[in-house]
């Protein structure tokens, strides 16, 4: 299931539950933190949790939400090569996911135009603040299972709540068409998008990763599930968050020598362009399918441009290259678009 995450301000009813939620917030790091340890040490999930529950949050399920955070940040340091013992969190926020047989959310409910939260036993009254457009979307998404994540900010509450997307679609669908771009580097691994606008300043950077699907003996069909479901969640990412025209490499043009394309010498290698192939092949599908405008981009020289501009831009190697494929993009668009002015005009 795909989501919409949309951000609500929460203003408490009296300051003690505002007391209270941070205390709540701070344990909920600590859980996640008493997580990462007790995985580090191979506990399996249900022992873990059940500890995690009984030494810091008194709660199953705010114990189930900590420890898979906690297996997600675990995942994400594995794969940026980073030490898991040197996560340390820094804000306060709390998670409460769905479950998968229940309506609405056991420890976050949405009563407009209240939420109460769930702490230690008791409810914690909040009132909404939200933009009107949004009204029917969050009066709806009560009558369904939806995750929740709360955040404090600089003294201020956000609740973010997870919209399944068709909720969100049938309430509001796109309004306008937005104007931003993205560009998208694709490989059988991992997907990685970057929003940029006319000018080329980054707005937004988004990856996905699936490292499994490259294991001996993983399902071909699975793998190809996951690259898709990946890829799908990202241009929906993009779709609300202001995008009108996404950028794929045009793989067609990829390593040519002569006029000629390129052989590949390694099995894996020719695995690896089949799956980017199919991944393009649908990526064109589904952009076009949510009104993008979509263009292909001759890729040659991106991935030695975009390792180049990593350590400059902050971003890996993929995710600059994401960027290259964006900006270059972005000015074919406007050389193109000279040009027939100055036919019209010239």
């Amino acid at each position: 299931m795909n989501y919409v995450t949309i951000k609500i301000k929460l203003e408490p009813e009296k300051r003690e539950d505002y007391l209270k939620l941070a205390l709540l917030a701070e344990k909920f790091k600590r859980a996640v933190e008493l997580a990462i340890r007790l995985q580090l040490k191979g506990v399996e999930k249900g022992e873990g949790v059940k500890e995690v529950s009984r030494l810091v949050l008194n709660n199953w399920w705010y114990s189930d939400s900590a420890w898979d955070y906690a297996k997600m940040l675990l995942r994400g340091a594995e794969q940026n090569g980073g030490n898991p013992r040197h996560i340390h969190l820094k804000s306060k926020f709390l998670i409460s996911k769905p479950k998968e047989n229940e309506k609405g959310n056991r420890n976050v409910r949405i009563e407009w135009p209240n939420v109460r939260i769930r702490s230690n036993g008791e409810w914690l009254e909040f009132r909404m603040k939200t933009a009107e457009k949004f009204l029917p979307v969050i009066l709806d998404v009560q009558k369904f299972k939806y995750g929740a994540q709360v955040v404090l900010r600089n003294g201020k509450i956000y609740l973010h709540v997870q919209v399944p997307f068709g909720i969100y679609l049938k309430h509001l669908g796109k309004i306008t068409r937005g104007r931003l771009y993205a560009g998208f580097d694709l490989n059988s691994d991992r997907v990685n998008m970057v929003i940029l606008d006319e000018t080329g300043i980054i707005r937004d950077v988004r990856v996905e990763h699936f490292p499994e699907v490259n294991s001996s003996g993983f399902s071909r069909r699975k793998a190809r599930d996951l690259r898709l479901k990946a890829l799908a969640q990202l241009l929906d990412y993009a779709y609300y968050h202001g995008v009108g025209t996404v950028f794929f490499e045009d793989l067609g043009k990829i390593k040519r020598r002569n006029g000629k394309a390129a052989g590949s010498r390694k099995g894996n290698r020719k695995a690896s362009n089949f799956a980017k192939r199919e991944l393009l092949e649908h990526g064109i599908v589904m952009a076009s399918k949510r009104g993008f405008d979509v263009y292909l981009v001759n890729p040659a020289g991106s991935s030695k441009l975009g390792r180049e501009l990593a350590r400059g831009l902050g971003l890996d190697v993929h995710t600059a290259s994401a960027f290259v494929i964006g900006w270059w993009g972005v000015n074919s668009l406007k050389t193109h678009e000279n040009s027939q002015k100055e036919e019209q005009f010239g």
